[in-house]
């Protein structure tokens, strides 16, 4: 089963984001060539206004729920409004942390 593409629309449905990356950063880890098991989403969105950090990532942590529950191993979230986003281009979006699991 192909997992970005889920993810990718899964979360365009939900935030209609103004800017959506997903990275599939598997390749960095010690796993099969071809898998989809880390990732690292950008995601900027009205909908973030007036929320917590951490109200931000259990939504999408809710959106992907299955993904999370199936397929996906790790996931760096990085959520932002339209106003943080603009602030953040600046600089760049933070690196996606290292996988204690085995990696390359």
């Amino acid at each position: 089963m192909v997992v970005y593409p889920i993810i990718e629309q899964k979360l365009q449905d939900a935030f209609s984001p103004i800017f959506l990356q997903v990275k599939n950063e598997s390749y960095k880890h010690n796993v099969p060539e071809g898998s989809e098991s880390h990732f690292n989403v950008v995601i900027v969105s009205e909908t973030f206004a007036g929320q917590r950090l951490l109200q931000r990532h259990r939504a999408v942590n809710t959106v992907l729920a299955e993904e999370l529950a199936k397929q996906i191993h790790a996931l760096a979230i990085h959520t932002y409004t339209p106003e943080e986003w603009s602030k953040q281009q600046a600089e760049h979006v933070p690196a996606s942390p290292k996988c204690y699991g085995g990696g390359k």
